[in-house]
């Protein structure tokens, strides 16, 4: 019997991709590598390239646009635009932090958030329509439970609309856990929360 060979390199980057795809239950296979504020993101999924780097004041109209698409869906179910649909994004990002991730150059998802006294607070996540599904929200999500980790905080935490059922049950799935529920505008909010390691 022939001795079995020793797994090839190409063999054992292949494994440890599948692995790291598997551990992340979404599709794409993402790598960090933190470079001062800038965080680069490489995702090999169908050949595709993505970065995420930090937003800036001339990112304020494409973000506004991605938002507005990414939320429009909501306008019917609860009878008026969300709050991100309305934001003024040329003053939001010169007071909060938005992290912008681009397929090939194109901007199609975001998150932006805000360090308050005792947790950092997402306050808005977006992909764009055609890009929802494929794991770039919980790439995001994740990149902010870093930041807010190594930045010393012990929690994320961020609120949505009660009727948003879809997104409710994937922040369940992700550890997020409901803190409480309010009335705003005639519906309700939920407040939801996870624990990081500082």
């Amino acid at each position: 019997m022939t001795a079995a060979r020793p797994p090839t390199r190409r063999k054992k980057e292949t494994a440890s991709l599948a692995s790291r795809r598997s551990s992340l239950g979404a599709s794409p296979t993402i790598a960090y590598h933190a470079r001062q504020n800038r965080l680069r993101a490489n995702v090999r999924w169908k050949g595709d390239d993505v970065e995420l780097r930090q937003g800036v004041a001339a990112d304020a109209s494409a973000i506004r646009e991605l938002t507005r698409e990414a939320y429009a869906k909501w306008v019917p179910l609860i009878g008026r635009e969300p709050k991100p649909m309305t934001a003024d994004y040329a003053e939001a990002i010169r007071d909060h932090r938005f992290d912008l991730l681009h397929l090939e150059g194109k901007l199609v998802a975001l998150i932006e958030t805000v360090q308050q006294a005792d947790h950092l607070h997402i306050e808005n996540l977006a992909v764009s329509p055609p890009f929802q599904g494929r794991g770039y929200g919980r790439m995001l999500l994740a990149h902010a439970e870093q930041l807010a980790a190594s930045s010393g905080f012990g929690e994320v935490g961020f609120y949505t609309n009660k009727l948003f059922v879809e997104n409710i049950r994937l922040y369940a799935k992700l550890g997020y856990h409901v803190d409480r529920e309010e009335e705003f505008k005639g519906g309700i909010v939920v407040h939801l929360s996870k624990s990081v390691r500082p």
